[in-house]
């Protein structure tokens, strides 16, 4: 089926208050909330009109209008037309209620394939996070993401808000309790202006983890003394280092005057301590870097983004790096080139 646009609203021309300056990898300024028609895929909204509150940025609810499968018989023109004219308005509904003194929220819908049509329409239209949830409209099931979600997170590009299908119903949604796992990594720390401008806005506290795991050591037998002795040794150093580096955050957010907490995890998996700590404190929204120290580039998401996506019943904000438009690389390159080392003098 050929895909088409039809647009609802004129989408705005700026892309929040970060437009001015510099954007930084973590900046926010136009985001892009996944409906499908389910209930489930409603849940989505009061999130991303929060979220898009709390940073200013500019709104779009996006619904796929898909047809059949591929090798079916096309659909009848007379049923089709009235389809989309029952999505444009379920669609149109929803940015019409949730549009208000925050600002107003366009509505947009594409046809054809969900994972393919979203990911095009993040990347044409630059969008910074993409909110969605885990189920939609084929409803829970026993896996832990439907297909459409697996794609997204595996291929949309710029940042996630994952919603569960297992968070509350609510018409609005507010962030009491916001969890940062940090690991001592630039890439876990650049999250904390993003996580700080959302904590200020809904006055939550902000709570700043490091999980001390036990380290291994290589074992044929059982261990002596000596070896769980060094074990020992080592995990109250690496506690010693991560409580003076969750200090040095600390003293660094204090200025915005926030609520803050910093917890040092010690034992057992990096990944299961932290699913437990968000289910023990409450916590309403994490937001974390999609990989850390060890993770790699290579892959979505690094380990403990991965392991939390299964199993969080918490909705979470998974930042990345958005990748360059063509104009943003072309502007890069005309930079580069403006720069030339000064011709060498001939004697």
């Amino acid at each position: 089926m050929a895909t088409t646009r039809e647009s609802l609203k004129r989408p705005q021309s700026q892309r929040g208050d970060a437009a001015s300056g510099t954007p930084s990898e973590t900046d926010i300024r136009r985001i892009v909330a996944c409906l499908d028609g389910s209930e489930l895929g409603e849940r989505v909204t009061p999130h991303a009109v929060a979220v898009a509150a709390a940073l200013g940025a500019p709104l779009t609810l996006l619904r796929v209008l898909e047809g059949r499968p591929a090798g079916d018989a096309p659909p009848d023109p007379l049923e089709w037309d009235i389809r989309r004219r029952e999505a444009r308005e379920y669609v149109e509904r929803f940015a019409q209620e949730r549009s208000g003194e925050d600002g107003p929220v366009d509505a947009e819908i594409v046809e054809g394939q969900a994972a393919e049509q979203i990911c095009l329409w993040v990347q044409h239209h630059e969008v910074d996070l993409t909110v969605l949830c885990t189920h939609g409209m084929s409803g829970k099931t026993e896996w832990s993401l439907a297909s459409t979600a697996r794609k997204l997170i595996d291929r949309v590009p710029g940042s996630l808000l994952l919603v569960p299908a297992t968070a509350p119903v609510t018409r609005v949604a507010h962030y009491g309790r916001l969890l940062v796992p940090v690991d001592g990594s630039p890439r876990a720390e650049s999250v904390l202006p993003l996580a700080t401008r959302l904590a200020v806005a809904h006055g939550a506290e902000l709570i700043l983890a490091h999980v001390v795991p036990v380290p291994e050591m290589t074992e044929i037998g059982p261990l002596d003394a000596e070896d769980l002795e060094l074990r020992e040794r080592l995990v109250r150093r690496n506690e010693r280092v991560a409580r003076e580096y969750l200090d040095r955050l600390r003293a660094r957010l204090a200025e915005s005057g926030l609520s803050l907490r910093a917890l040092v995890i010690r034992g057992g998996d990096v990944t299961s301590r932290l699913a437990r700590l968000i289910t023990d404190e409450a916590v309403d929204l994490v937001v974390l870097s999609s990989h850390g120290r060890r993770s790699s580039s290579e892959v979505p998401c690094g380990s403990v983004a991965a392991y939390l996506i299964t199993h969080a019943e918490t909705p979470l904000l998974i930042v990345r790096q958005r990748p360059a438009s063509p104009m943003q690389r072309a502007s890069a390159a005309r930079e580069r080139n403006r720069v030339r080392l000064p011709s060498q003098a001939t004697p």
